[in-house]
């Protein structure tokens, strides 16, 4: 059992399931990827070999009964469907961020896994950034004191909004969906569960989206309150040509600092894989910026920055499937995300703090 190979099925072969799922998945022992829905042959062929099954039909790909596993790397406004599809077939199932469009779609596919048996994960990956884990080792011991505020960025420049689907209001695009998911996992994973979110999701640029439509918000300016104080601030932008800081925590003691976003995504895009090495991939030369104070007086330093380990997802997904370890991001964790993606949306319409307990949660 333990060598088992389980073999997946990648629904998408756009920038998600080219640079992130397929690479992860190919690489991951005891994973194989049999077939593909995209329209495009040629290019998965091309990447993955001419032995890889490729579909027009994603429902094809998931009525097929040698596929233990369906990764759904679609558009955001397809997974709550493929998602079920797959969960009635009796499939496990990894469906990138964001879980789906909306919250209620989310508790469905969560109580649908659980009614089945199955694994239903979703693809958060940046809890394996570099920037987060050194996170997690200078939370854990306690170098900054009590901590008080943090803040988290991604940001990107791209003034002219470009034409596809991530850019349009109606096909569940915009920077909110996109990276803050990425964001708000961070928050959970590193600090917990927020009281409540203030969130400003403006669109900033001019422009359609890809089908002539609304072009969706392009900016993120929101604030996790804590019940101890703590405050967290999330932000992304497309008019970043000077970008802030991946990470800041500031606590009693002193702060830390984490300039520039891992490496692996660019690593990923670059063709490079990675290796039965663990320590050999995910590697940011880029040390973070340590500032104590010790008897009164400030300290600055650089801190090494843990290995980035995105593989660690897949690695644990299979083990979780063969009940050899917990599910990585489970619905739960994921519903999570979705209910602060809800709350900073009724937020930024209703221009006041929405309280998370008033946003329905799995039981």
């Amino acid at each position: 059992m333990h060598d088992k190979t389980l073999r997946a099925g990648l629904i998408g072969y756009g920038f998600a399931g080219k640079v992130f799922h397929a690479p992860l998945i190919r690489t991951t022992p005891g994973l194989a990827i049999a077939a593909v829905s995209s329209s495009d042959a040629a290019k998965v062929h091309a990447d993955l070999g001419g032995a890889v099954t490729v579909l027009d039909d994603a429902r094809a790909l998931i009525a097929r009964d040698d596929i233990d596993l369906v990764v759904v790397a679609s558009p955001n406004n397809t997974h709550f469907e493929l998602a079920r599809l797959a969960l009635e077939a009796g499939k496990h199932v990894v469906v990138d961020k964001p879980f789906t469009p909306t919250l209620d779609e989310a508790l469905q596919l969560a109580r649908l896994a659980d009614g089945r048996g199955l694994v239903l994960s979703v693809f958060h990956n940046r809890r394996w950034d570099s920037s987060t884990r050194s996170a997690e080792r200078l939370l854990l011991n306690g170098t900054l004191g009590r901590l008080r505020h943090a803040t988290l960025h991604f940001d990107r420049f791209r003034p002219n909004p470009q034409a596809r689907w991530k850019e349009d209001a109606a096909a569940g695009g915009g920077v909110w969906m996109d990276l803050g998911p990425h964001l708000l996992y961070d928050a959970l994973h590193l600090f917990g569960r927020p009281l409540a979110i203030q969130a400003d999701l403006p669109t900033l640029r001019t422009g359609a989206g890809s089908h002539g439509g609304a072009l969706a918000a392009d900016n993120v300016q929101a604030r996790l309150r804590y019940a101890d104080g703590l405050r967290v601030d999330v932000c992304a932008s497309m008019l970043a040509a000077a970008p802030g800081p991946r990470l800041a925590l500031h606590g009693t003691r002193g702060s830390y600092v984490k300039p520039s976003l891992d490496p692996q995504e660019a690593d990923l895009k670059a063709g490079k894989l990675p290796g039965a090495d663990p320590a050999a991939w995910g590697i940011d030369a880029e040390p973070g910026i340590l500032r104590v104070e010790r008897d009164g007086v400030l300290h600055e330093s650089t801190l090494a920055t843990e290995n980035g380990a995105y593989p660690e997802y897949y690695r644990l997904v299979r083990a979780a499937i063969l009940g050899q370890a917990a599910n990585p991001v489970p619905p739960r964790d994921a519903i999570d995300v979705m209910r602060l993606l809800e709350a900073g949306r009724r937020s930024h319409a209703e221009r006041r703090e929405i309280l998370l307990d008033d946003v329905p949660g799995l039981a």
